[in-house]
């Protein structure tokens, strides 16, 4: 099992998680400056925020989820999703693609960008 290779959906997901960590430590250090309510009113809303962005975020990828291409994983015959040209097993980290050209390639996640970035200069 190779752990260098996530899956997209669970990346966003952990750094959605740790945004609503952070917003509970900031709004935490708040509690310190009870004797200056504008300092605790501060960082109250700053954790707030943290919390708003970490659900926009998960509503965001919930989003991109519903889109993504549900497959069999040939390593481990689990049911994981695909989400642009090259992916990793959500349960096993095996390197998945869809698209042939890319087949028996070395796993690289910037093929997800070469294919932007290639679009963009084919219509200059």
């Amino acid at each position: 099992m190779n752990i260098l290779f996530k899956n997209k959906i669970n990346k966003i997901r952990t750094f959605a998680l740790a945004l609503i960590f952070l917003g509970i430590g900031v709004m935490y250090i708040g509690l310190f400056f009870k004797e200056s309510p504008i300092w605790m009113t501060v960082f109250m809303l700053f954790g707030v925020i943290f919390i708003l962005l970490s659900t926009a975020v998960y509503v965001w990828i919930g989003l991109l989820s519903t889109r993504a291409v549900q497959v069999v994983c040939p390593s481990c015959q689990k049911y994981t999703k695909v989400l642009g040209r090259v992916d990793a097993c959500m349960h096993c980290s095996q390197p998945l693609t869809m698209d042939k050209s890319l087949d028996g390639k070395e796993f690289d996640e910037s093929y997800n960008r070469q294919r932007k970035e290639a679009k963009q200069t084919s219509q200059k």
